[in-house]
């Protein structure tokens, strides 16, 4: 058996799954009476730091991201690779599986773990993009918060708490300072796509590609350079990002003369690489994306503003997608679709003519996995464990601030059970905001939200709070008839992958920024 390991942990936005992963593999290795530190790759940054000596001592090295990681210091080390939720599922198992399947690093078309040296990943695609979004979060956080604080001193409502008319009066210090502070949001959500973008290309060929793409990006998304009504989008985005990156690591394969080679990564292939993606874009992809994109928001603002149904069905939809996977990647495609479409429609047709539809419905289903949780807990207690109320509560501290990833350790232990309680309640939350045109601004997406922030609904604070308790309701309600009363009056919640109420500490400060945008 295995005495001493070190680890890396991970995840897409840096905030949650990353430290319930290292709490699960510290923990492990203390029940088991083995060395583990684990070095945490957070939205924070790199923190408890292996040293050189300790990765020469490791007997075994495991890998617990979503995101790509830099291997060079593990050469010569047994390395495994895998997902952090594999190790708040059980980390035991996982450590177990990394000391029969790790290999050496550093062979060309060695595995490692899931990852093969020298050639493509087979899920190579995700961790692209999973890497740009772990770089964009930090950037969504602080725009969608400062429009947030921002729009709560543009409103001018009536006696009824309605909207009657938006601005801001730029001869008072307050609103001229409110103006700017708008405007700021608006570069961080102008700038977040050419982020994403840059970084998608690290990840596929390292730096020389970040300036192309970024570059590349932020033309694909300017109306103005593509002489189009609207850019790109994120799909524009993405479309640079491969090209840019590929290209790179084409580029980076040519026997550049020695001469050269000092001069290759910071100013040659950036060249190139820049003019290649000027040209692809002006002349070929540019305008066509541009055109999709507009038809699509078009098509959707239509559809919403035609048929009254299509906004509970499109709420669903998204809502859905917010409770399948608890942060993961189907969790952030919902985010990011409705944060592109409030950006983008508020770019396109001002504040007023914005679609709220997808955004509202995101944010409303993100607290709905863990607030029914533990609603059930508190409901049925007769169906829980002692330890489980415990999680139960863990899980209340973090989805009354907008973080699906406290239903985590539940759905490891019964994910059949969770996700399908998780999903229906999130789709009748994301479907009511919508159908009742509810308009979310920026705040916390929980119950609390209708305090914290600005969301325009039908009857101030009330609506939000019926909307999304009714899915919270719903979720208890499966959970608490679908489980059977406990046999146990005690049960070990880190067997089922349960993290302890520390893990909140560690995420409570970025949870109330995260639920304005991506969720971690």
């Amino acid at each position: 058996m295995t005495k001493n390991v070190v680890a890396i942990t991970a995840c897409a936005a840096g905030i949650a799954h990353t430290y319930m992963a290292a709490e699960a593999l510290e923990q492990a290795g203390k029940e088991h009476n083995f060395f583990v530190k684990v070095e945490t790759q957070g939205s924070i940054g790199a923190q408890n730091v292996l040293t050189e000596q300790e990765i020469n001592d490791a007997e075994l090295v495991i890998i617990a991201s979503d995101i790509e990681i830099d291997l060079a210091r593990f050469a010569g080390k047994r390395v495994y690779k895998a997902r952090p939720k594999a190790a708040i599922r059980d980390a035991m198992a996982l450590i177990k599986e990394a000391e029969e399947n790790a290999t050496v690093f550093g062979a060309k078309g060695t595995k490692v773990g899931n990852v093969t040296l020298g050639k493509t990943t087979e899920n190579g695609f995700v961790q692209h993009i999973m890497s740009g979004i772990s770089y964009m979060v930090p950037m969504v956080i602080a725009a969608g918060l400062l429009l947030a604080i921002a729009n709560i001193f543009a409103f001018q409502r009536d006696d009824l708490g309605r909207m009657v008319a938006w601005g801001f009066d730029q001869t008072e210090p307050l609103g001229y300072f409110m103006a700017h502070l708008f405007k700021v949001g608006q570069i961080g959500f102008l700038l977040m796509i050419p982020l994403f973008a840059g970084f998608v290309a690290n990840s596929i060929a390292d730096r020389p590609a970040i300036a192309p793409a970024m570059l590349g990006a932020y033309m694909a998304n300017d109306p103005a350079f593509l002489g189009t009504d609207a850019g790109g989008g994120f799909l524009s985005a993405i479309l640079v990002a491969f090209l840019v990156g590929y290209f790179v690591k084409y580029l980076k394969k040519i026997k550049w003369p020695k001469l050269l080679q000092p001069l290759v990564p910071i100013m040659i292939i950036p060249l190139i690489a820049t003019f290649f993606i000027t040209v692809v874009v002006l002349y070929f992809i540019g305008q066509p994306i541009a055109g999709a994109m507009s038809a699509l928001y078009e098509g959707l603002n239509w559809l919403t503003n035609t048929y009254g149904a299509s906004t509970f069905i499109i709420g669903a939809i998204i809502g859905a997608m917010i409770g399948f996977d608890f942060g993961g990647p189907v969790n952030k495609t919902a985010l990011i679709f409705g944060t592109a479409v409030w950006t983008d429609t508020v770019a396109k047709y001002g504040i007023e003519g914005a679609n709220f539809v997808p955004g509202t419905a995101a944010q409303a289903a993100i607290s709905v996995a863990p607030l029914g949780i533990f609603l059930a807990s508190k409901l049925f207690k007769n169906r829980f464990t002692d330890t489980e109320k415990v999680s139960a509560n863990s899980a209340f501290g973090m989805g009354i601030v907008g973080v699906t990833e406290g239903a985590i350790p539940f759905a490891a232990a019964n994910p059949v059970q969770i996700i399908t309680a998780s999903v229906a309640g999130s789709a009748l939350a994301g479907g009511l905001v919508g159908y009742l045109d509810v308009k979310f601004y920026g705040g916390i997406g929980s119950p609390l939200g209708t305090f914290i922030g600005y969301i325009e609904q039908p009857i101030p604070f009330v609506t939000w709070i019926a909307c999304t308790f009714a899915g919270i309701a719903t979720t208890a309600m499966i959970i608490g008839f679908w489980r059977r009363p406990s046999k146990q009056p005690v049960a070990d919640a880190n067997e089922t992958g349960a993290a302890s109420t520390s893990i909140q500490q560690e995420t409570a400060t970025p949870a109330v920024a995260t639920s304005t945008a991506v969720n971690g």
